[in-house]
């Protein structure tokens, strides 16, 4: 399948990388990195494919290339209103070579060429999607197969051309992210014969055309880009980089405190000690008469003691020279790391 896609070239890049006489409604298109379903883009066709206000096929003999910018999400032409729940977005190439069906008055003679740098598609990992941009390995312009209708709705005066993206099985170097991609015209053969509805019907060439891609010559390459390309309407120039090589997010946040970073300076040590592990010092032992004993009922309070009389005799604890308890003196060692 193909639910997104990218083309953020401004109209004059584009028109200098297709060989085209007009773009129709060219006003319309505002160049995107997150294409999805329901906005505008361009298409190529041929100019006598279109139909007439009425619907049916106006078949000049003018056959010049136009671009077009059209609704992406097919709206058949039988239709009297846009029926969003319609899943139109992509057609599938088995029931184009089947017959028959919703594309079946279409296939012959309303096929154009959907004009991209690259698609998304998400890998199913577990409980996670994660989108990967698929573009061509010479960061040329990528055509993607399609089919165009135009209708007048019920109501409007104007008719509403829209487009769908043809779809087939992911070769097997794509297999791993999809079952399903585009069918991408690499060629200029591959897209002129697309392109020529003057048989206005569905060929065997046209069958191996919409096959599984296999040109060697023009490879692919696909990569994991940033989530937020998941968010319709939401745009920034990360959706089509790697995410190992973007320009924003964690690598822009390390990057940028590195360059606003002071560098580490060392801080001048305390002159004053501190005291790693010091401890009250002991109360000096008073000086008591012989037959005299300090005892204490309780914890202590405001209140003077209590002096008991006795006859035994006790010794005064031992003083230091000084008369006075040492304390040990410690050092606190600072680490400094790099912010």
């Amino acid at each position: 399948m193909c639910g997104r896609f990218a083309l953020r070239l401004d109209r004059n890049a584009i028109r200098q990388n297709v060989d085209v006489d007009d773009w129709v409604d060219q006003d319309h298109f505002v160049p995107r990195y997150n294409i999805a379903p329901r906005t505008n883009a361009p298409v190529m066709r041929r100019r006598n494919g279109g139909p007439s206000s009425s619907g049916s096929s106006s078949d000049t003999s003018d056959s010049a290339l136009v671009l077009h910018t059209m609704k992406w999400g097919l709206v058949p032409n039988w239709s009297k209103f846009e029926d969003k729940t319609l899943s139109t977005t992509n057609a599938r190439s088995e029931n184009l070579v089947e017959g028959g069906g919703m594309w079946g008055s279409i296939k012959g003679r309303k096929r154009c060429a959907v004009l991209c740098q690259g698609y998304y598609e998400w890998l199913t990992k577990g409980k996670e999607k994660l989108p990967h941009f698929t573009k061509p390995k010479d960061g040329g312009l990528m055509l993607m197969a399609g089919l165009y209708d135009s209708v007048i709705l019920e109501g409007q005066t104007e008719p509403l051309w829209t487009f769908t993206i043809v779809t087939t099985d992911a070769n097997k170097d794509f297999s791993w992210l999809h079952d399903r991609q585009p069918v991408i015209l690499s060629t200029k053969e591959a897209l002129n014969m697309w392109l020529d509805t003057t048989s206005q019907t569905w060929s065997t060439a046209l069958t191996k055309l919409v096959q599984p891609y296999s040109d060697t010559l023009h490879p692919l390459e696909c990569y994991q880009v940033p989530k937020e390309v998941g968010k319709v309407g939401v745009e920034s120039p990360t959706f089509i980089e790697s995410i190992t090589q973007r320009k924003d997010g964690i690598q822009a946040m390390f990057a940028k405190q590195k360059s606003t970073q002071p560098p580490p300076t060392k801080r001048a040590r305390d002159p004053s000690p501190v005291q790693e592990d010091s401890k009250p010092p002991k109360p000096t032992s008073q000086a008591l008469s012989d037959d005299e004993i300090i005892i204490l009922d309780g914890p202590p309070t405001p209140k003077k003691p209590k002096v008991v009389k006795s006859s035994l005799k006790l010794s005064s604890p031992p003083k230091s020279k000084t008369g006075k308890s040492s304390n040990g003196k410690g050092k606190i060692t600072s680490f400094f790391t790099k912010a």
